[in-house]
């Protein structure tokens, strides 16, 4: 009998203990509810795209390795590989080492890329990092625009941000799906309708050109205020961005007006700077008082 009572007490110490546990989780769940999140400094992109998980990223990132090596050697065969004593390669790669570190919040695989920055003889305006960490910059785009190194900051910053939004890999997810779309939708518009195929194929074909424009023009203006915000956590000025572009627009005169283009204006682009400047001025002033 007694041991019935026992068992009794202990099945209700079991139960309201329980009980307790479960009423502490739903109390502390509601609170974590009620509370805001905690606002992310900087700006604003959301998330990586979900088309490039379309295509595994270590391809992507191979075929990039490979393809940059194959520049380099090339480069080094026409002898316009700067050499590695260069006064303006170590610039650059200094510049990187403070950059590299505010790059890995951004992309969780950037911190097993083996990075890598080079300077190329060309008379090109022209910089990138590929998929991986691989940069690349020409002298012209040094030389013709005297870049300060805030204004390579920003250079750098943007061209990094292209990797670790991982946009070349959503390009190629887009174009698959795009190309799937397309071949559809000419076979359903030959089959139903009794059009030529090969022409609703070079239909669809433009479309999804169209679509890539666009989807460029985006990824511009997102890599502008990632590499804004890279280049502020670094300590670098980010109102350089206005500079810079104010340059690139006085050294592409007659460029082709921004609806034929894959890129932003000039105009657009230093605007939405400006709109971001105050997101990430107070990252660079903290940079600065380190």
């Amino acid at each position: 009998m007694n041991s019935g009572v026992h068992c009794t007490q202990d099945h209700r110490a079991r139960t309201w203990s329980a009980r307790g546990v479960t009423a502490a989780w739903l109390a502390a769940t509601l609170v974590g509810l009620a509370m805001p999140a905690q606002a992310r400094e900087g700006v604003e992109v959301g998330a990586n795209s979900s088309f490039a998980k379309l295509v595994p990223a270590e391809q992507v990132e191979r075929s990039a390795a490979q393809q940059y090596v194959q520049m380099l050697h090339q480069a080094d065969g026409k002898r316009a590989l700067v050499s590695k004593e260069s006064a303006e390669l170590q610039r650059l790669r200094a510049i990187a080492r403070k950059l590299i570190p505010f790059a890995l919040d951004w992309n969780p695989r950037a911190r097993s890329w083996q990075w890598e920055v080079n300077l190329i003889t060309s008379s090109q305006i022209n910089a990138y990092c590929m998929p991986g960490g691989k940069i690349a910059f020409y002298t012209g785009i040094l030389q013709k625009l005297q870049l300060s190194d805030d204004e390579v900051a920003m250079v750098m910053g943007h061209e990094i941000a292209h990797a670790l939004r991982e946009h070349a890999r959503e390009r190629m997810g887009k174009g698959m799906a795009t190309q799937g779309l397309a071949r559809l939708g000419g076979a359903l518009a030959s089959s139903f309708f009794g059009i030529d195929p090969r022409i609703t194929d070079v239909a669809a074909g433009g479309m999804a050109n169209l679509l890539t424009l666009e989807f460029s023009r985006e990824d511009e203006s997102e890599a502008d205020l990632v590499g804004m915000e890279l280049a502020a956590r670094a300590g670098f000025d980010p109102r350089a961005g206005v500079t810079l572009w104010q340059k690139m627009g006085a050294a592409n005169k007659g460029a082709p007006p921004q609806w034929l283009s894959t890129h932003p204006s000039g105009t657009r682009r230093i605007a939405d700077i400006q709109a971001n400047l105050p997101k990430v001025m107070p990252l660079y002033e903290r940079a600065m008082a380190r």
